[in-house]
């Protein structure tokens, strides 16, 4: 199983090519849209060179959550809701939610899709795969 360095160093190659960025501006914290200028139709491609690089699959909304902001009981007043931390926390446990949770705006959520959490989710699919 590759050690955490590899799997950085793939995703790594995999964001530059999926995003035309530069290496170097691909650091753990960088986030996919901000830092990176990711947009939604980028996750598909992202996705597959992933899946493509590391020989897994990823589910539809494994790795991006989807449908949560569309459900009311997950969303109000345009923060998420005890019940949509709930159900992020489960749906992406590889992120870390510390500072959001304290102001879970729905325009913050992009924040949380960082190199970081791709490199533990990817970390974490391999590691479940192995065993």
């Amino acid at each position: 199983m590759p050690d955490r360095e590899e799997i950085l160093s793939k995703v790594t190659t995999s964001l530059v090519d999926a995003l035309g960025v530069d290496e170097e501006e691909v650091s753990l914290e960088a986030s996919l849209t901000e830092d990176l200028g990711a947009e939604s139709i980028d996750f598909l491609d992202i996705v597959f060179r992933l899946e493509k690089a590391f020989g897994i699959k990823i589910p539809r909304g494994d790795l991006f959550p989807e449908n949560l902001l569309s459900s009311p009981e997950y969303v109000k007043d345009g923060k998420l809701t005890e019940g949509g931390l709930a159900v992020l926390r489960e749906k992406m446990p590889y992120a870390n939610l510390d500072q959001f949770r304290q102001n879970p705006l729905v325009s913050e959520l992009g924040r949380l899709f960082t190199v970081g959490m791709i490199v533990n989710y990817v970390a974490d699919r391999l590691k479940s795969q192995a065993a």
